[in-house]
């Protein structure tokens, strides 16, 4: 009986945990939280992996990435709970990151209002788009990524 109030099933985890029963299932496809098969092969959760569900959700509305998160949740047993000196420890790691991704958001904020500004959004005058007419090399198409543009020009401003 002591181990039935130590698990959840699915939906149990997903309701506490306030996500998706779709989340719960590829949080664990993905290795982040564990269960365990009933005899009538149900999922059955630990009450630790409600902590490890807020981890993860506090993490990625950080911007951190899954494949990251993961890193450090490999530190743990199946059946622990990240710590708050856990917690502390990965988001000192985290902030440096974190601070140059803000960093080039501002810079492109900054970029988009001046091309807007400029009323041309054209792929020759653009500086987001193009910067320097640095496609004219390439030839005529579209050959380009948006975010390989961006974030060149983005260096170019600093």
């Amino acid at each position: 009986m002591a181990l039935k109030k130590l698990e959840m099933t699915v939906g149990e985890l997903a309701i506490r945990a306030g996500v998706a029963p779709s989340a719960v299932r590829y949080y664990e496809d993905r290795g982040l939280i564990f269960s365990r098969r009933t005899t009538g092969n149900q999922r059955r959760y630990h009450r630790a992996m409600l902590r490890r569900v807020a981890f993860i959700r506090a993490s990625q509305a950080a911007g951190i990435p899954l494949a990251t998160i993961g890193s450090v949740l490999e530190a743990l047993g199946e059946h622990e709970s990240p710590t708050k000196s856990m917690w502390h420890k990965a988001s000192q790691r985290w902030v440096d990151d974190l601070d140059e991704r803000i960093a080039l958001l501002q810079r492109m904020r900054d970029l988009m209002d001046s091309c807007v500004g400029c009323g041309c959004l054209s792929m020759k005058a653009c500086h987001l788009l193009n910067p320097e007419d640095a496609y004219a090399q390439q030839g005529l198409g579209s050959n380009r990524l948006l975010t390989d543009t961006c974030e060149r020009k983005l260096e170019q401003a600093d």
